[in-house]
């Protein structure tokens, strides 16, 4: 059981779209490992280490995608382009 879980998780990060999403995903992870590794409480290390990781994976995701923005069209397909001047 644990082993699923953890492939859901990995496909989860792997299926991401962006760079922000991936960091995000990816910081999240890590972030709630060590929390739980090294809490008093694992399972309270790991909800606030998998919130901070998440939080500073978006950031250095999105640090990567300079002038990028994401945008939907009207069929609900997401997808990545220059952004617009000025932004």
């Amino acid at each position: 059981m644990k082993k699923l879980v953890v492939l859901i998780i990995l496909a989860t990060t792997l299926a991401a779209c962006s760079r922000t999403e991936q960091g995000a995903a990816v910081g999240g992870l890590g972030g709630a490992a060590v929390g739980a590794a090294v809490a008093n409480d694992p399972v309270e290390g790991a909800v606030v280490g998998g919130a901070v990781g998440a939080v500073a994976g978006a950031l250095i995701g999105r640090a990567t995608e300079p002038g990028r923005c994401r945008y939907r069209d009207r069929y609900g397909g997401v997808y990545i382009a220059r952004c617009p001047a000025g932004y």
